[in-house]
């Protein structure tokens, strides 16, 4: 009996439906996942470079449409997770939800600097491209240590200049959009210092020496992954939730349950 087939013996009707497309294989779970990865990279893009200053009516019918299909996504995760106590336990899903709430916030407040932060979280869902797709080609599943950390990287990256933006433009005469941010804050992060945009306060002081020590401890993760190989992948144990398992183990080392870890076999 394959691992799909035991996962969903004990799920009937849509709750196996949606197991198989997020968990199964197939052309369907193929091609359902590379949607959500598709329609996840529009998100976070537009999320980033769309216009917050000033918005027309067609802004807000996108940004509904995109809370729906967030919201649909993060009750469907919820309604097939085995361990519904754990669901939230996951920050990842504590970002989805945040994200559905500022997509309907412009029913309710109009500021919209603090928004752009708050949707830049966004970006963490980049964390689940690599679970989805590792099941569809064994590329993510062989690098997931380093993709992990580049993905950590690059998140952190938009979070703080969506960060930078949201606190300095008015401020600073030399952060007027988000390019700049962007710009000052990979700049920061690489202390190349061009000295072509000054903080000229304590709070954008305070960001850079944030960006400057966090980046720099994220890129000297991200070297160690290249350095030293993972002996280690992502396979949950599904009697104790244990997630961290070594590549050839066929039980978890903590309860003892049979595991079966996919792998690309012999080469």
């Amino acid at each position: 009996m394959s691992w799909d087939t035991l996962a969903m013996s004990d799920r009937a009707g849509l709750n196996r439906q949606l197991f198989w497309l997020y968990e199964g294989t197939g052309k369907g779970p193929f091609v359902f996942r590379w949607a959500l990865l598709i329609f996840d990279i529009l998100t976070i893009g537009y999320f980033l470079w769309a216009p917050f200053d000033q918005r027309e009516r067609s802004h807000y019918a996108v940004d509904y449409v995109i809370g729906i299909v967030i919201l649909f996504d993060l009750v469907a995760r919820f309604y097939i997770a085995r361990h519904k106590h754990r669901f939230f336990l996951k920050w990842i899903n504590w970002a989805d939800l945040v994200v559905v709430v500022t997509m309907f916030a412009p029913l309710l407040v109009s500021n919209f600097a603090f928004l752009r932060i708050l949707r830049a979280v966004r970006a963490v869902r980049a964390f689940t491209f690599i679970r989805r797709v590792k099941g569809i080609t064994p590329y993510f599943q062989r690098y997931e240590r380093i993709i992990d950390k580049v993905t950590n990287l690059v998140v952190f990256v938009f979070i703080m200049a969506a960060i930078v933006y949201a606190t300095q433009v008015g401020r600073n005469d030399d952060i007027r959009t988000y390019l700049d941010s962007l710009y000052f804050a990979i700049s920061s992060l690489t202390t190349t210092g061009y000295g072509d945009i000054i903080m000229d306060n304590q709070l954008g002081r305070l960001l850079a020496i944030m960006i400057m020590v966090l980046g720099l401890s994220l890129f000297l993760q991200l070297l160690r992954a290249l350095i030293e190989p993972d002996q280690k992948v992502d396979c949950e144990c599904e009697t104790c939730g244990l997630v961290r398992h070594d590549r050839d183990a066929i039980h978890c080392k903590h309860c003892g349950s049979p595991i079966k870890i996919k792998t690309e076999g012999l080469t």
